[in-house]
């Protein structure tokens, strides 16, 4: 005849599991709202995409994708206007070296915008795996497991040998 033993989950396991699946969801409501700030405060300044530019020509600036496109035209802008010189490669003296300037500070703060993009997609990516991983945890600590105890022979090992 055999036994079945039961051991309960771990009741830490299940407390962690909770703990990570909530701070999953501050992270996945954190970085929406942070991409939501970003992309409203965009809006604020009414930047629109050049006409000229490879793709989102004329849409508003309130994406990342939209970012990048007007920071790139202002760069091929920029070198238009400067002979192709970059702020560096122009003489101190040169008046097209403030148009230049202006371009680089310009792409910078675009770039920044899209940076900032980027880390506010991260943080909800790792929300969702914090919620995914918190409950795996919960899950599996809240399991039953089953072991089953086989009988012991009425037989003994010492030292000699086996002894009935």
């Amino acid at each position: 005849m055999s036994t079945v033993a039961a051991t309960g989950g771990s009741k830490a396991a299940r407390v962690i599991g909770i703990i990570s699946a909530i701070a999953g969801i501050v992270l996945v409501i954190a970085g929406g709202v942070t991409w939501g700030m970003i992309s409203s405060h965009l809006a604020d300044e009414k930047i629109t995409v050049s006409e000229d530019a490879a793709a989102f020509g004329g849409q508003s600036v309130t994406s990342p994708w939209t970012a990048f496109a007007q920071a790139d035209i202002i760069a091929e802008h920029a070198l238009k206007a400067t002979d192709g010189k970059t702020y560096a490669e122009l003489e101190q003296d040169d008046p097209l070296r403030t148009v230049a300037m202006n371009g680089s500070f310009l792409r910078a703060s675009l770039f920044t915008s899209v940076v900032a993009f980027g880390v506010a997609a991260l943080v909800m990516g790792l929300g969702i795996m914090f919620v995914l991983v918190g409950y795996a945890l919960f899950v599996l600590a809240g399991r039953k497991v089953a072991t089953v105890v086989e009988p012991r022979d009425a037989t003994t090992v010492t030292g000699e040998g086996l002894k009935a």
